[in-house]
């Protein structure tokens, strides 16, 4: 696991076996995605997916650039894929003067085209088709580019498992104020390797506790320090949100599950969308490390934080 990025401006990280390399989320540029990627000396070319857990702007400004670019499939639910694609449509609004004025040039428009049937018809001559006219292609206007086309995009379901080349991908539903979020755990198969992701969940229902069980790596939410929210510069409505059972995890709610219901078994853990004005590393940091307890050794249970700046160094296993 290699995470690029994690915060509110932006998310990535990728996720690879010995054959298959999976990027989670592309919530930066492309640019900024593919120069991450150099950094923590992973080849783009070798991607053979995206995954997307949410269709929120820090999960997905970059997907589509970067897709294009590099021709592999898009994995959302459809519901996801469907919100992502009304983001990215024009929305426009009209009077009623303008909807009046809108039916009467297309009462016109119909009554041109009845006349110019009916001319047709009593005309012996022959004219060229726009198709066989020699500037119908110039004067025709330029279609304009899907800003939602991909290369492919394929459809998962939350509980059903499915398969990215030779990782078992286990998607679970996650409370988060999204159409239909995900949490992710994948499995090597080869190398009996497993693990999770989840973030951006505003709290731990007994789905994602059972799902995270018997992870060798977990990139867990640790989000928010609760008093430094409340004291913060955020706007009281954005306040709530965070705050609410479909925000984001604090410190205390991370270091909770971490001491009640984590069942000690990884590797690694790595603290993730940590806000910029809301918390300290040093504060998720310490929170965490107390919940593990004395399960924390060199072999096991290691806390790491991942940034938004910069990419985590690579776990191996």
């Amino acid at each position: 696991m290699t995470v690029l990025a994690s915060g509110s401006k932006g998310n990535s990280t990728v996720v690879a076996s010995g054959s298959t390399r999976i990027l989670v989320d592309a919530g930066l540029s492309c640019r900024e995605i593919l120069r991450r990627m150099a950094l923590a000396c992973e080849d783009p070319a070798e991607l053979n997916a995206i995954l997307i857990t949410h269709e929120h702007v820090d999960h997905i400004s970059g997907l589509a650039v970067l897709a294009r670019r590099l021709r592999i499939p898009v994995f959302f639910t459809e519901q996801t894929h469907r919100a992502w694609v009304r983001m990215l449509t024009p929305r426009t609004t009209m009077s009623y003067t303008k909807w009046m004025e809108m039916m009467q040039r297309e009462k016109e428009s119909r009554a041109a085209s009845v006349a110019a049937q009916v001319e047709a018809n009593v005309l012996v001559e022959e004219k060229p088709t726009e198709e066989e006219s020699p500037v119908a292609d110039e004067a025709r206007p330029a279609a304009k580019a899907d800003a939602a086309f991909l290369p492919a995009v394929e459809y998962f379901r939350a509980g059903q498992n499915f398969c990215i080349g030779d990782i078992d991908v286990n998607p679970f539903t996650i409370p988060h104020d999204a159409v239909d979020p995900c949490g992710f755990v994948f499995h090597a198969r080869h190398e009996s390797i497993r693990m999770a992701i989840a973030t951006d969940l505003g709290y731990i229902p007994p789905n994602v506790k059972q799902a995270l069980r018997n992870v060798d790596v977990l990139l867990l939410e640790s989000n928010h320090d609760l008093e430094m929210l409340k004291d913060g510069p955020y706007p009281w409505s954005v306040k709530q949100r965070v705050l609410s059972r479909v925000g984001h995890l604090s410190n205390d709610a991370a270091a909770e599950f971490l001491m009640r219901d984590y069942d000690g078994g990884a590797h690694t853990i790595v603290l993730g969308h940590l806000s910029a004005h809301n918390n300290l590393p040093e504060l998720a940091r310490l929170a965490a490390e107390q919940a593990i307890g004395s399960r924390m050794t060199l072999l096991g249970n290691r806390v790491l934080l991942a940034a938004q700046d910069t990419p985590l160094e690579p776990i191996c296993l």
